[in-house]
């Protein structure tokens, strides 16, 4: 019994950094989207393109801040220990430290695969989004509209996986471990890139899109559904008072 717990705890390897990071990065993705937005409107973009390059910002400083719970969570979950054997998410992050620093080896290492995968997600997902939307009809019925904005935020999401997937792969080899212990083969984002598609093809390159694509289409779509909602009723509340 105790053997199938550990087995079942160990598909959840990692779980804390994310949980913790989670709320202040979606935070941060929305704020900063729209203080970006709002400083474009001095540089008299065309609203197509400033939201697209307001996503941009997002993305990247968004990367900043979730990059070193990242690297714990890779950590964490390619550590071959059983579950209850493996150091906890403050002990994993002080080890980090104390071994590689806070540096690009350390606790900020694939940081420029981070800044692409974020920054570029971002640009396609709010950029996608809220142009379609403002050139398809608004619909009078609540639930065709709902629906309507659904759709395109679940497309938004599903192109944006599609195109940023290659960075996540780069991501994943720089913080996930080596192939030769000791010896250090991904180092940077367009190295390892070029690398994977040497040594593995072009299709590597892609390697888990399905279940990217099943995580941040719909949960994407989502997302932006409550960020909308509620930003709406946030301001009909501060207007109305």
């Amino acid at each position: 019994m105790i053997s199938l717990l550990s087995r079942l705890l160990g598909f959840y390897k990692g779980i804390l950094p994310p949980i913790l990071a989670e709320t202040p990065k979606r935070a941060v993705k929305f704020f900063t989207f729209e203080q970006y937005k709002k400083l474009l409107a001095y540089a008299s973009l065309p609203p197509g393109l400033a939201f697209a390059v307001a996503g941009l910002g997002s993305g990247l400083t968004e990367a900043v801040v979730v990059n070193p719970f990242e690297v714990v969570k890779v950590t964490l979950q390619t550590n071959r220990n059983a579950f209850t054997e493996q150091p906890s998410s403050f002990v994993q992050a002080q080890q980090i430290i104390k071994t590689n620093g806070l540096g690009l080896q350390g606790l900020n290492k694939g940081l420029t695969a981070t800044l692409g995968r974020h920054g570029v997600f971002n640009m396609v997902y709010f950029g996608f989004y809220f142009n379609v939307k403002n050139i398809l009809p608004v619909n009078k019925d609540p639930n065709l509209e709902f629906l309507r904005k659904f759709g395109i935020g679940l497309v938004s999401g599903t192109i944006a996986s599609i195109i940023n997937i290659p960075f996540d792969v780069a991501k994943s080899r720089i913080q996930g471990p080596q192939p030769v212990p000791g010896e250090i083969k991904y180092r940077t984002c367009f190295k390892t890139m070029a690398t994977v598609y040497k040594e593995e093809g072009f299709l590597a390159l892609y390697k888990g899109l399905v279940p990217k694509i099943m995580r941040l289409g719909p949960g994407g779509a989502v997302m932006l559904l409550v960020y909308e909602y509620v930003y709406a009723w946030l301001q009909d509340t501060i207007d109305s008072k």
